[in-house]
């Protein structure tokens, strides 16, 4: 019989870290080409401001963020193995549409850790990070939501 994994202290309410970004235009191409968004509205600053917009940035667009986060020093608060990581879900909640010279911040909380035995008689550590991201005017834009899954290691 597989017991469960040690207690721990839970890290729910840690702040993990805070990150600011602008959303370029061109990044706002690039991604609209790597992800083979066929609307012209990310691509062609005309049609985009035919409907109303500055070029609109695509629905995963807030992954750039990623680039600005020291990833080391958040796997490590969170006292996790980074080569038994692997992300479990990210899902986005938009308030509004992302615009190209939005600038944003986001602070990235924990929500949700969790350790459970898997069916191989393994455990898991599912840990669930949400990061609001605001406008400069403090407004919401957009609420990410991760889980991270931490396999054990033997």
């Amino acid at each position: 019989m597989t017991s469960a994994p040690p207690a721990r202290q839970s890290l729910v309410g840690t702040v993990v870290d805070t990150v600011r970004f602008e959303v370029e235009r061109g990044k706002i191409r690039e991604f609209a080409v790597a992800s083979r968004a066929g609307d012209p509205v990310h691509t062609d600053p005309s049609e985009a401001a035919r409907r109303g917009y500055d070029l609109l940035a695509t629905a995963t667009h807030v992954v750039v963020a990623g680039h600005y986060r020291d990833q080391r020093a958040f796997v490590a608060k969170l006292g996790l193995d980074i080569r038994w990581i692997v992300v479990g879900s990210t899902s986005w909640e938009y308030a509004r549409p992302l615009v190209a010279g939005d600038a944003l911040t986001g602070v990235r909380t924990v929500v949700a850790d969790e350790s459970k035995v898997s069916g191989s008689g393994g455990s898991m550590r599912l840990v669930t990070l949400e990061t609001p991201y605001v406008d400069a005017q403090g407004d919401l834009v957009v609420r990410q939501r991760e889980v991270l899954i931490e396999r054990s290691g033997s």
